[in-house]
């Protein structure tokens, strides 16, 4: 099951990335939804589910949007309220928390791991982004610093809340 989820989450992002990118974003902004919806369904406990999808929607999208208004990075056709990521980064922050209790489950016993992980997987998926044309690194060393930090601290932040809110045991 969790490489079906990694598959989902994979195929969500380019979505989202690849639509905004095309000036289109609502064509990811459907899809993350629908994918967000059928996890819930499948859930065991999805109001547990929808906690944590919640909670990380929240922190992330704060976190991003941070980093748009302090000039670090920008989003050249997908941004709706200046100073604030746009709507799909939000659901890829939903996306990436569905897969915390599915695909990511092994790095609750090695939550060690977290912020090592963190630090190089989510500078180099906006790296991705960026490759795509979705967003800009408009500082480039420093936007680069500030996603390693951040993830390396956002990373085992959201392990420890999927230990709270896991409402997918049984999956």
């Amino acid at each position: 099951m969790p490489s079906i989820y990694f598959l989902m989450g994979q195929a969500g992002w380019f979505a989202c990335v690849i639509s905004a990118a095309r000036g289109a974003a609502w064509i990811g902004v459907a899809f993350a939804i629908a994918l967000l919806a059928v996890h819930l369904w499948r859930a065991t406990q999805p109001i547990e589910e929808a906690k944590l999808i919640a909670g990380v929607i929240v922190i992330g999208g704060i976190w991003d949007s941070g980093l748009v208004s302090f000039g670090l990075l920008a989003y050249p056709s997908s941004m709706v309220i200046s100073g604030v990521a746009p709507v799909w980064i939000f659901l890829l922050w939903g996306m990436f928390a569905a897969q915390v209790n599915t695909t990511y489950r092994w790095l609750k016993r090695r939550i060690w791991l977290a912020p090592l992980l963190g630090a190089v997987a989510g500078p180099l998926s906006f790296r991705a982004g960026a490759a795509l044309g979705a967003v800009q690194f408009v500082k480039p060393w420093p936007a680069a610093l500030a996603l390693a930090i951040g993830w390396s601290v956002l990373m085992p932040a959201i392990i420890v809340l999927s230990r709270r809110w896991n409402g997918v045991r049984a999956i």
